[in-house]
């Protein structure tokens, strides 16, 4: 478990090659304001071997957030994740590693029928997947247990209930706020019990959409939830801490579409989860990679970076109240390059305002 002491002696041994918000606050530690994503690339031996060694050399280059999920590349990012950070010559408790649970977890592969995979392998829970999908508080605690034999850790640092706006296609949105606070709660005494140490919510549109989008979730609506199902658990306080959503210069609606109800009016999402007190971290800060090629001059131009990808990343971590920006990668030359973002200061907040004048 990533923990103080560790993360701020990791934070010394690297904070003078980094430009000074590199490293942030994260609960009583900190964390670098880069992360790396392993999303990408496809479930082989050859993906596999790339990716252990871009953790490593990641985490000796002054990133300690690895994100990941249990269904990325068929659970193979996972058990990378935990080869590599076993491997790897820097404290465990100066990591944070975060995961994430939802989706279908193939086992090393795409099955040839995966329908019936999932039939074979979740029958309880058969009838409730919407696209691969399941938020039930059931079949997300077995997906904590097995991520935490996939990692090979004895807790999860930060873990996530994946996309559950995939739920909206077919359910009441207050069936899936019931859901999720059922989740909630096994999620509250998993971290009573010590196996993770904070929880929150990973999706691509639910935070960022109008309220009347058919994915919009409220986050106001979570942060009740979670606030029920610490009482439900018998908590002292809640243990949802973070949410992971898109941004980046091509996908700002969650600093541009004020679409959750605050105490003065309604707010963007980052600006909610800043007063909330809840730690955002960014994904798609390249958009997989599209924005590599450039951004738009008016924007590159007030971007410190010496690259399109360093100056893409800058930007989306200059947004209000953002944690840590995910990068993927499998690539050590692109993780190099990317890396070095950090060694640029990021946006002020006016600087960053008046990119949207």
């Amino acid at each position: 478990m990533a923990t103080r002491d560790a993360t701020w002696a990791y934070r010394n041994r690297f904070h003078e090659a980094f430009a000074r918000t590199h490293f942030r606050r994260f609960g009583d530690g900190l964390v670098s304001s880069i992360g790396l994503g392993t999303y990408l690339g496809d479930p082989t031996d050859a993906v596999d071997e790339q990716y252990r060694e871009t953790v490593e050399q990641a985490l000796k280059s002054g990133v300690n957030v690895l994100d990941t999920a249990v269904n990325y590349r068929c659970q193979r990012s996972e058990r990378v994740v935990g080869q590599a950070l076993a491997a790897a010559d820097v404290d465990r408790e100066a990591v944070l590693v975060a995961t994430k649970g939802g989706f279908v977890p193939f086992d090393g592969s795409q099955p040839a029928d995966p329908a019936a995979y999932v039939r074979e392998q979740y029958p309880e829970y058969a009838d409730t997947f919407i696209r691969g999908n399941c938020i039930a508080p059931g079949f997300i605690d077995a997906q904590v247990d097995r991520s935490l034999a996939n990692l090979d850790v004895d807790t999860i640092d930060l873990y996530y209930v994946h996309n559950p706006e995939t739920q909206l296609e077919t359910r009441s949105r207050e069936a899936v706020y019931d859901d999720l606070e059922a989740t909630f709660t096994r999620l509250e005494e998993r971290v009573a019990a010590g196996d993770i140490r904070h929880y929150g919510v990973a999706t691509w549109e639910a935070f960022r959409v109008p309220a009347d989008h058919p994915s919009y979730l409220s986050l106001p609506e979570v942060v009740r939830r979670a606030r029920a199902a610490s009482d439900a658990a018998g908590t002292t306080s809640t243990g949802l801490r973070a949410v992971q959503l898109p941004f980046n210069v091509e996908m700002a609606d969650a600093f541009t579409v004020q679409s959750h109800s605050g105490p003065d009016g309604h707010q963007s999402a980052l600006w909610f989860a800043q007063e909330a007190g809840l730690d955002v971290f960014t994904s798609a800060s390249l958009m997989q990679g599209q924005l590599t090629a450039g951004l738009p001059d008016a924007v590159a131009a007030r971007l410190e970076g010496d690259t399109p990808a360093q100056r893409a990343i800058n930007f989306a971590r200059s947004a209000p109240g953002v944690t840590s920006s995910l990068v993927g990668t499998t690539s050590p030359a692109h993780l190099t390059e990317n890396v070095d973002a950090g060694r640029f200061e990021p946006l002020g907040a006016d600087a960053f305002d008046a990119v949207f004048e």
